[in-house]
C-alpha cells in the first residue's frame, strides 16, 4: 500500500504540469525616431514565442507587451528588440 501510495505521489508530481503565468511589461525603446519603427518593434516582438499582445508607442518611446513567462522571459523579449535594431529595457 504505501509502495502503491507512494508511486501515485511521485507520478503527480512529475506528470503535473506548470503553472504559467501572464504577464504584462513596459519596455522602454529609446531609439524609435519615425513611423516605420514600432512596426519593426512589433514584428520583431511577435516572434517571440508565447507572447499574446503588443503595444508599440512611437510618441512615448516603449512597448507593452503581454506575453507567458513559462514560454518566454523579459530578457528574450530585450533580445529579440535589439536583434532588431532596437535595444529596450524594461521599465520600472
Amino acid at each position: 500500500m504505501k509502495m502503491l501510495l507512494a508511486a501515485f505521489v511521485f507520478n503527480s508530481l512529475i506528470a503535473s504540469p506548470a503553472w504559467a503565468a501572464s504577464r504584462t511589461v513596459t519596455l522602454s525603446v529609446p531609439d524609435m525616431y519615425c513611423a516605420a519603427c514600432p512596426i519593426t518593434v512589433k514584428k520583431a516582438l511577435s516572434s517571440v514565442n508565447g507572447v499574446s499582445k503588443i503595444a508599440v508607442s512611437l510618441e512615448k518611446r516603449e512597448a507593452v507587451v503581454t506575453f507567458d513567462d513559462a514560454k518566454t522571459s523579459i530578457q528574450q523579449l530585450t533580445d529579440e528588440t535589439a536583434f532588431a535594431g532596437y535595444p529596450s529595457s524594461l521599465k520600472p
